[in-house]
């Protein structure tokens, strides 16, 4: 079996290169006194070796790793592709980015993001990005910026979006088609921007002139296992919707399946509306009407805001708030009969 190879050291270029570490140290460096010959011949043997030199090394050296973090509890629909917005974000910037997830819990108040940064701190990133924080504020030292944070009270630099709007703008959506009983399956009742949609949801009810039926509001908790059992509640009640909302597209999509196992067709027996509009919404069958946030955009949004407060430049906002839209696609569709 192929042992793992050893990290190669700034030694083992000296060595090969048939010079001092200190003379390797000057290259690596951009140091004058080397004379040309020399530095060509021990770059050469950098990468012939693929030699990278330690963040922890260079952290101490020059106060600065131009590392980035970026602190999601779970890798999931939303926070991977907020993480191709940090990438396009990165890009020519000088900057890295380092991924750093555990496994967070939601409900895990005040915890994950407060050990995560603990590890990172002092030596191995200028800054992190915390991915829907649960934290209010943090004590970390360096920049970090939130994106969808737990509560907008916090005065952490912050980039979401605009949940209240979204809410509003999917029920509007339905009931111009005619829905009338219109269900919600609520996201996680810790985040405000789950609050926001819920109350956008019951805002455009109420300038409707349509009672809000709490029976019909659910929490899926932004949970695909959880919500495909509260949706089945939902669509085999006695007086089931024509309509629901889900709070995200995870959401939504186990909506659709749930019903569509009960033998229901959307959108003609049921529609249903999500909100992300992640990659996987316009793949489901039928595709789902949802609300976009530009997820992508945020992640670009919340990089180059920390860089530019890593960087101490002068920053106009710190609390970015984005615009969502209504994203048509074949879920909904005016009601056939009630049920």
């Amino acid at each position: 079996m192929q042992q793992p190879r050893a990290r190669v050291t700034i030694r083992d270029v000296a060595e090969q290169a048939g010079v001092s570490v200190a003379t390797v140290s000057k290259v690596i460096n951009d140091r004058y006194g080397v004379a040309a010959e020399t530095m060509a011949r021990v770059q050469g043997v950098i990468r012939e070796l693929g030699y990278e030199a330690s963040l922890v090394a260079q952290s101490l050296r020059n106060h600065r790793t131009n590392v980035i973090g970026i602190l999601v509890a779970d890798l999931e629909p939303f926070s991977t592709e907020l993480l191709k917005g940090a990438a396009d974000a990165i890009r020519g910037s000088g900057f890295e980015l380092v991924v750093y997830s555990a496994g967070g819990r939601p409900g895990d108040v005040g915890g994950w993001e407060k050990r995560y940064l603990s590890r990172l701190s002092g030596t191995l990133v200028d800054g992190a990005v915390l991915v829907t924080p649960t934290v209010v504020d943090v004590q970390y030292g360096s920049p970090v910026v939130a994106v969808d944070p737990h509560t907008g009270s916090s005065s952490l630099p912050s980039v979401d979006a605009d949940n209240l709007r979204g809410g509003r703008l999917a029920t509007e959506h339905l009931l111009g088609l005619g829905h009338r009983r219109i269900g919600m399956l609520a996201g996680r009742a810790d985040l405000e921007s789950a609050q926001l949609r819920e109350q956008g949801y019951r805002e455009a009810l109420a300038a409707a002139g349509v009672p809000v039926d709490d029976t019909l509001v659910r929490v899926g908790g932004y949970d695909p296992n959880l919500s495909r059992l509260v949706a089945q509640e939902l669509l085999t009640g006695p007086q089931r919707p024509t309509a629901v909302f889900a709070a995200n597209d995870v959401t939504a999509i186990a909506t659709i399946e749930v019903a569509q196992q009960l033998g229901l067709r959307v959108p003609e027996d049921v529609s249903v509306v999500g909100f992300d509009n992640i990659p996987e919404s316009a793949l489901c069958v039928p595709p789902l009407t949802t609300v976009n946030q530009p997820i992508r955009t945020m992640g670009e949004r919340a990089v180059e805001l920390l860089i530019r407060l890593i960087r101490e430049q002068p920053v106009e906002h710190t609390h970015l708030t984005l615009a969502t839209e209504l994203v048509v696609r074949a879920s909904s569709a005016p009601p056939r009969s009630a049920p």
